[in-house]
């Protein structure tokens, strides 16, 4: 369960705010609050960024699939 670090900045400032604007927060309970603080990396073939909610704080993920872009 090795986490590879990926550089978030790497991606297009489209995808860059599409990723930090459609979000969902567990403990808000609502989508699209937005996120703060992205952090990427792999972990087991699956792409996550990780940041924080912008309402509330507490600690929100995209989990990415189907990426067939090769970073190193």
């Amino acid at each position: 369960m090795d986490k590879q670090e990926r550089d978030f900045y790497q991606r297009s400032p489209e995808e860059q705010a599409s990723f930090l604007e459609q979000t969902w927060c567990n403990q808000c309970q609502e989508a699209d609050l937005g996120m703060t603080d992205p952090i990427e990396y792999e972990q087991e073939g699956t792409v996550i960024i990780e940041g924080k909610c912008k309402k509330c704080g507490e600690p929100v993920t995209t989990e990415i699939f189907g990426e067939d872009e090769d970073w190193d």
